[in-house]
């Protein structure tokens, strides 16, 4: 790659081609942010699938720099960010060497990681200098290669990490990681929009399935399959087969319309309203709290939303039994509390079990930024999604008994 002889990033061992959507994977933090910002792309070609994720992402007030790979002259990338018209001319500049570029927003490498673990922690170093303050750094490695890469950006994310994306429709997969190595303040979180999730499955353009969907249909076809082989003369294997769609439909995953009134307070769920009223826990600090308690059915679409957006400043898992989330002694199920600090105080949002639901997936990090409306998990089956407002901040807007729809029914407003 043509840059300082610091900073190299080590290429991958054989050829991993970067598609359409790990392209549009690595370059997410840089689409979400709705407010001017800077990205630095590094070892890109005129023909690379995120250097043309990254000039789609492109808003009027934003400056892309871009570095060629190896073997790429700077010249010839020049020529072919010209050749995209006058308005990304002026928004895209080529740098010969990675020594020249400017701090920036969002560092991006557009090429796998795939070396040695010391390689890849020298790169990641080298790439992390060029971060502005609360900037993050995206890279990726082969999913089933470049073990050494993969095991570093592991450790890189358990100490750094806004989150990880697995990216199975590439060749080969990849496994996308995404760095923050400084503090970012809680009010870039308003200025943010959902992340993309490449995990989940698109069937049509506003409705997915989510990947927890996609293995468990899997698993049920894969029973099928193994039960045909054994016992061929019985239908036996019809149960599961016919098993799997319903199973898969219950992780949908729809695209929500999320509303832009920066005091609107979302639902986390779909589901019935079971309560509205106010409390004190002090597990969560002193004052009232005003809590909003959604039934989710099996029937319900179970992917969790944030209702806020805010910054992941703590998780906790507590233990409980499995009573039917109706039931007033749901209140002590297992549930798993992710609490939010945001510019109008602490929000906790609670995925609690239920009679049919023993697993609940989070996958926000502590230190991660969601945006209102963003998913950031799911509970599995039947279950109950609480939210947890400061009292004195907020005002409900639904009462016992109304339906509403996660990330896009208002169930309260900021005062």
């Amino acid at each position: 790659m043509t840059q300082s002889p610091a900073v190299r990033t080590p290429g991958p061992s054989g050829p991993v081609r970067v598609g359409e959507r790990a392209a549009r994977t690595l370059v997410a933090e840089f689409t979400r942010r709705n407010d001017s910002k800077a990205a630095l792309l590094v070892g890109v070609t005129p023909e690379s699938a995120v250097l043309a994720a990254a000039i789609d992402a492109l808003l009027p007030d934003d400056r892309l720099t871009v570095v060629p790979a190896e073997g790429c002259s700077p010249a010839a990338l020049r020529e072919h960010v010209t050749a995209q018209g006058r308005w990304v001319a002026d928004r895209v500049r080529v740098d010969d060497t990675l020594a020249e570029a400017d701090a920036a927003d969002v560092v991006i490498a557009a090429e796998p990681f795939g070396g040695t673990a010391d390689e890849t922690r020298a790169a990641v170093d080298g790439l992390s200098k060029h971060l502005a303050e609360g900037g993050v750094l995206s890279v990726a490695a082969p999913l089933f290669r470049g073990e050494g890469a993969g095991a570093e950006l592991d450790r890189h994310g358990l100490l750094h990490g806004v989150r990880t994306d697995l990216v199975l429709r590439n060749s080969p997969p990849v496994r996308v990681h995404h760095l923050r190595f400084t503090p970012v303040p809680v009010a870039l979180a308003a200025r943010l929009a959902p992340a993309y999730r490449p995990s989940s499955v698109p069937l049509t353009r506003n409705m997915h399935i989510d990947s927890n969907g996609v293995a468990a249909a899997g698993i049920s076809l894969g029973l099928a399959a193994l039960t045909r082989l054994a016992r061929p003369k019985s239908k036996l294997w019809l149960l599961p087969a016919l098993a799997a769609a319903p199973v898969a439909a219950f992780f949908r995953d729809p695209e929500r319309d999320v509303p832009e009134d920066p005091a609107a307070v979302v639902a986390a769920a779909d589901g019935q309203v079971l309560s509205v009223q106010r409390l004190h826990d002090e597990r969560f600090g002193d004052g009232e709290w005003l809590r909003i308690a959604v039934f989710l059915s099996v029937l319900d679409v179970h992917v969790n939303r944030s209702p806020v957006a805010g910054k992941v400043v703590d998780y906790f898992v507590a233990d409980g039994g499995f009573v039917n989330a109706m039931k007033p002694g749901a209140e002590h199920n297992v549930a798993a509390y992710t609490v939010l600090d945001t510019e109008h105080g602490t929000v906790v949002v609670a995925q609690r079990t239920g009679l049919i639901a023993r697993r609940i997936v989070q996958r926000a990090p502590v230190g991660a930024l969601l945006a209102r409306g963003e998913r950031f998990g799911l509970i599995r089956f039947g279950s109950r999604t609480d939210v947890y407002l400061p009292a004195e901040a907020a005002e409900p807007l639904v009462g016992p008994g109304d339906k509403v729809v996660g990330g896009s029914s208002v169930i309260a407003r900021w005062s």
